[in-house]
């Protein structure tokens, strides 16, 4: 079958569009920015690829178009689809109908810490010898790709989103996966663009539990209200918790080890680069959901003991003069709380830590989180925090406002060269740099790198 993806460049639909090449079909795909590392990926992988929507690609007469979710109608390509009465489908539907459909599905989903604990439980499964196929939002460098399938391989682990799935399809993406096994990493209100409220989102996440069969596994934290309701509304499937006082907890041992505890039992200490208590969370939850698909925790462990970590996760960009800049894709409040809290604990109380914010996801834009980030922020000795005034990455909000009770800590700017100027004439050796972004945010980490030795 030749299938012709839209929106191909991005990091499910590139996913997508690996996995059927390897299913054995014919593959080329569009979109308005064919650009690497994606692009690359899928260009080694012999998947031709189209700049633009231009409606001469139904020319190509492939068999199924999938849609991604980037396109709306006015598409010229899609226009032309419609107008012509042409097979089309949404990546998660065809990815659910072809390529899960009969296995062991393991799916992440939350608000926070998909990618990670994804990676984190694929990891386990690999280091077990099961060979899982994924799809993950990701690239973790042990394991060097983002998406991989073996049609001779049972398990699948996939990053469950909740993002809606296509323009005519207002379902969140993870209806479409029907899993075994659902961590459910966390709930809270975000994607303010698609979701009017948090009751909203909740009713996606209880469509996702109402799919998992009675013989399936929930993974639930203990302390989230929000999940609690959710699965109040009805659920037919078994929940184990993780986190304190749950079946699966945790004991620090220092920011960067752990001890795993099964119903108040030790089992084994993690010992690795990562920090804070998210990751713990996130440990626990990929221990457990990979004992539901036959790995022992102790073997699991061990595995997670080797683990890197994410890129773009805490990731270490370069240090120069005594001064590290950190990567890191937290575009939420809680995520940027929780990111800080992490280094924090890391680096110790005397290290300064010099926040730099580029608030660009839609929830953000729109402002619905903006009065919470001051408090985000606490850990930070300085913020800044940049954001557009014109165009599709403009603010809706003024960051001056939001940020003034932080006082001289903090400060807006809307020059990305301006800023990175400042930064660095603030910037001192021994101090952290962590840039947060869910964006490139203008190549800014490298910016910074190469202008702090002057």
């Amino acid at each position: 079958m030749h299938i012709h993806i839209l929106g191909i460049c991005g990091t499910f639909m590139g996913g997508l569009a690996l996995i059927a090449r390897s299913a054995g079909h014919t593959v080329t795909g569009c979109d308005a920015g064919v650009y690497p590392p994606m692009s690359t990926q899928l260009q080694e992988q012999g998947i031709a690829l189209i700049e633009g929507f231009d409606a001469s690609q139904t020319e190509l007469a492939p068999d199924l178009y999938i849609i991604g979710n980037v396109v709306s109608r006015g598409n010229p390509l899609m226009e032309a689809i419609l107008d012509q009465g042409l097979p089309y489908m949404s990546g998660p539907q065809w990815l659910g109908e072809n390529i899960l459909r009969g296995r062991h599905v393991l799916a992440v989903a939350g608000t926070h810490g998909k990618t990670t604990t994804s990676s984190m439980l694929t990891w386990i499964l690999e280091q077990a010898g099961l060979a899982p196929n994924f799809l993950i939002g990701g690239v973790a460098p042990d394991l060097g790709v983002s998406a991989r399938f073996d049609p001779a391989q049972p398990l699948f682990v996939i990053e469950a989103d909740e993002y809606d799935t296509a323009f005519f399809d207002k379902r969140s993406k993870f209806v479409h996966y029907r899993p075994r096994t659902a961590v459910l990493n966390n709930l809270e209100y975000d994607h303010a663009d698609i979701f009017p409220d948090l009751n909203a989102i909740q009713t996606q996440f209880h469509h996702l539990v109402r799919t998992i069969p009675r013989s399936g596994l929930i993974l639930c934290p203990t302390g989230a209200p929000a999940l609690e309701q959710t699965l109040e509304r009805g659920c037919w499937t078994p929940v184990n918790y993780f986190g304190p006082q749950g079946d699966w907890d945790s004991r620090d041992i220092s920011p960067t080890s752990f001890e795993v505890l099964r119903h108040g039992q030790a089992l084994g200490r993690v010992q690795w680069p990562l920090t804070g208590r998210h990751n713990q969370l996130n440990a626990l939850a990929a221990i457990a959901a990979a004992q539901h698909a036959g790995v022992a925790p102790e073997q699991a462990i061990a595995a997670l003991c080797r683990f890197k970590g994410v890129k773009r996760r805490m990731e270490v960009r370069g240090t120069v003069k005594g001064v590290t800049v950190y990567d890191d894709f937290a575009h939420h409040p809680t995520a940027i709380a929780t990111t800080l809290d992490g280094l924090r604990g890391q680096v110790g109380p005397a290290t300064r830590i010099l926040a730099v914010l580029e608030p660009r996801s839609n929830t953000m834009k729109l402002g619905a989180m903006a009065a919470r980030l001051p408090q985000s922020l606490e850990q930070a000795d300085l913020v800044f925090c940049y954001g557009e005034t014109q165009g599709k990455h403009a603010l809706g909000w003024d960051p001056t406002v939001v940020l003034a009770e932080m006082g001289e800590r903090a400060t807006a700017w809307n020059d990305l060269d301006k800023m990175v100027t400042a930064i660095v004439q603030a910037s001192r050796p021994g101090d952290a740099i962590v840039v947060m972004s869910n964006g490139s945010f203008g190549g800014v980490h490298q910016r910074l790198l190469d202008r702090l030795p002057r």
